[in-house]
């Protein structure tokens, strides 16, 4: 079977999740990281070299001050228990966290730069975990960089090409994603790396994302297999 070497993943469908039980709507993030948890085991299990989710976009940021220091909370906690967690050890797994981490608050990036620097030198696995992140910001991030080269003379207007931009952009090693998969139900990508995934393949899941089973993941390669990638030709 043919399997992604790149996998994307919006994580959609948390606080619908919550209201289902009659939760407190961003309760639903916490079952949904339980879910990411799982994920990070089938992506070993299942040989998927490079993971990237989008965990946290940078309209959430503007959500309520509750819900989104109770996201700020869970955020702490889940990435604060990868710097012991023992599987990225055991599987080499290398963590990068992509977006405007700026905005993050202080204590929640030095946990990311914890993380990072612990996993640097790991190459078998690669998960990427966008924060704070929209792809439109991420173009302009980059071109603001590559103008800056220019203003200081480190770069000549006429070198730049897509080569040039990509090593810009938050991510410089970032692969081209193959297989972009998003649960609750909207058909729609949101901002979610539309360089990177200019070419990769669609796939939209009515179930919510902490609902996101193995069997689904599964089905999801299959159906990427199934598919004829033409790049255009």
């Amino acid at each position: 079977m043919k399997v992604p070497k790149h996998i994307g993943i919006i994580l959609d469908g948390n606080r619908r999740f919550a209201k289902r039980l009659m939760l407190k709507p961003w309760m639903g993030h916490e079952w949904g990281s339980k879910r990411v948890e799982k994920l990070f085991e089938w992506c070993v299990e299942l040989d998927i070299k490079e993971l990237t989710l989008y965990a946290l976009s940078l309209d959430n940021m503007k959500r309520p001050k509750k819900e989104f220091d109770y996201l700020m909370d869970v955020f702490r906690k889940e990435i604060g228990a990868l710097i012991d967690d023992k599987r990225l050890d055991d599987n080499k797994i290398k963590i990068n966290f992509i977006g405007r981490l700026w905005l993050l608050p202080k204590n929640l990036q030095n946990l990311m730069d914890k993380v990072v620097e612990k996993t640097k030198d790991y190459d078998k696995h690669v998960i990427n975990i966008a924060l704070a992140y929209g792809g439109k910001a991420e173009v302009i991030d980059a071109a603001k960089k590559i103008a800056e080269q220019v203003r200081l003379g480190k770069l000549n207007v006429d070198d730049i090409n897509e080569r040039t931009f990509s090593k810009n952009l938050y991510f410089s090693d970032f692969g081209d994603v193959d297989l972009i998969i998003r649960t609750g139900g909207e058909k729609r990508t949101s901002d979610f790396i539309p360089m990177q995934g200019a070419y990769a393949e669609l796939i939209f899941l009515d179930k919510l994302w902490p609902e996101f089973e193995k069997k689904d993941f599964e089905n999801c390669i299959k159906e990427y297999d199934k598919r004829q990638r033409r790049f255009g030709r």
